[in-house]
């Protein structure tokens, strides 16, 4: 089975004259400069130096702005380099990013032309409330009808839902999943609300006019959605903001929402919810030995991160002797508690 990798080409706040709360583009991407026809080539030409295409299956994918948001012609200017790759057989498909208001049938018969094949949405919420809040300039009907007619082209549609902006609440989040779901994307992202430098969020914020979730609330909250969205079999593509050197060292971060590994968190807590239950039960008939098994994928996730769920279990269950192996016959997200005779770690 081949391995899958995307060729990202940044394209920082272009395309987007909206100006929502939490969005500082340039931040986020690292970039500054917007890159041209020959920056966009030499970005593939690179990454084609550590790509296989023989045993791979590679994207371009358009990040960083609202691509849909530029003059048709400079749109067809970046794509028609990707398609150069397209044709030659070298890459599999075209990515991009945009919002639902950038979505009509002039944009995307112009993106099938140029072999565009995904395209994902910054939904960031299906509640018209928080979508005010956040000075998005749309409502969710925006969001409903871009999606049909994406799926009317016969596009891959990609969903991006954020938690926690401002008016955000647990159950406003679970409607937000709940939506996505049943739009049936073919992938999802989930990005906890990161309070970034030079932002609208940030007044609010050192204001108190929001505040910004805990990294327990961010979690708890992601781990719900991610759970709806999974089980209507949605791949979930990423789940938390991409660390880069900007974000990673602090500099633009306040609050303390954001970690570098926030998908571990997430699928971990999962994985605790699935586990705890099982091992209360094995405690409960007088089990004194128990191997708890996950599949090679996911049993960093079994131990936590930081050995949080290891630490959590011995606390939890000081009866129980457990010993954590793998089992690949188990799917993605899987856990099995087994009694066990053998002397354990």
């Amino acid at each position: 089975m081949k391995k899958h990798a995307i060729i990202p080409i940044f394209i920082p706040h272009l395309g987007c004259p909206n100006d929502c709360v939490f969005c500082n583009q340039r931040k986020i991407t690292a970039r500054t400069e917007v890159p041209s026809e020959d920056d966009v080539r030499m970005t593939i030409e690179e990454w084609l130096t550590t790509l296989k295409p023989e045993e791979t299956e590679i994207e371009i994918a358009f990040y960083g702005g609202s691509f849909t948001g530029l003059p048709i012609d400079e749109q067809s200017s970046y794509l028609s380099v990707a398609k150069e790759y397209l044709d030659a057989g070298i890459i599999t498909g075209i990515h991009l990013s945009t919002r639902p208001d950038y979505i009509s049938a002039e944009i995307l018969d112009n993106l099938k032309a140029h072999g565009v094949t995904t395209i994902e949405l910054g939904v960031q919420s299906f509640d018209d409330s928080v979508l005010a809040a956040s000075n998005r300039g749309h409502d969710s009907s925006v969001v409903y009808k871009a999606c049909d007619l994406i799926k009317s082209y016969g596009f891959r549609l990609g969903i991006q839902l954020m938690i926690g902006l401002p008016g955000d609440t647990l159950e406003t989040c679970l409607y937000s999943a709940k939506e996505t779901a049943k739009l049936r994307p073919d992938l999802a992202r989930l990005y906890p609300t990161i309070v970034l430098d030079d932002t609208e969020l940030l007044s609010m914020y050192e204001r108190g006019a929001y505040q910004a979730l805990t990294r327990e609330e961010a979690v708890l909250r992601t781990k719900e959605m991610y759970k709806i969205l999974d089980e209507t079999g949605i791949y979930i593509m990423r789940v938390g903001l991409k660390s880069t050197d900007i974000i990673g060292d602090g500099g633009a971060i306040n609050g303390g929402t954001y970690h570098p590994a926030f998908r571990q968190l997430v699928e971990s807590a999962i994985i605790r919810d699935k586990l705890e239950p099982q091992l209360l039960n094995l405690a409960s008939s007088g089990a004194a030995r128990v191997n708890v098994f996950t599949n090679s994928a996911w049993f960093s996730n079994l131990i936590g991160n930081n050995k949080e769920n290891k630490v959590y279990f011995a606390e939890k269950f000081p009866s129980l002797s457990i010993r954590y192996g793998v089992d690949n016959s188990l799917k993605d997200g899987e856990v099995k508690a087994r009694t066990s005779a053998l002397t354990t770690l």
